[in-house]
């Protein structure tokens, strides 16, 4: 007798590989989107901060370039596609700065005649003037 695996133990070894190695695929991917969500709700918090002490030295918010704003310059973009701007709406006196969220539900639903009136709501996390 000769030992050895027959041909259907061996099919279905590899199917289980395959059923667990798709769980685990579809789990990374979540995980990915729901950490970008979390870089943007950060990146978020420090534009308002950003703003905030710009607005608190100089009385007026950064109209011309929002990147003025932040150490060297460079305003932050987001974290899946750097290309991908984040959705600016500055005034002098108001700025609202929001981001598309990927795997969670923002909170783009203020009220109509606020600085942040998207009509996507619930796609967008934004953040608003404090002043």
């Amino acid at each position: 007798m000769q030992k050895g695996f027959t041909l259907i133990e061996l099919l279905v070894s590899i199917a289980i590989v395959a059923i667990i190695t798709s769980i685990g695929v579809a789990n990374l991917i979540t995980a990915q989107k729901q950490a970008r969500d979390a870089a943007r709700h950060e990146i978020i918090g420090n534009i308002q901060s950003a703003f905030e002490q710009y607005y608190a030295q100089l009385g007026v918010y950064p109209t011309a370039d929002p990147g003025a704003a932040f150490e060297n310059n460079i305003a932050p973009s987001d974290p899946k596609e750097a290309s991908t701007p984040l959705i600016w709406n500055i005034d002098a006196t108001t700025y609202c700065v929001c981001a598309t969220l990927e795997n969670a539900t923002g909170n783009a639903s203020a009220p109509v005649g606020t600085t942040c009136n998207w009509s996507q709501s619930g796609t967008y996390y934004c953040a608003q003037n404090r002043q």
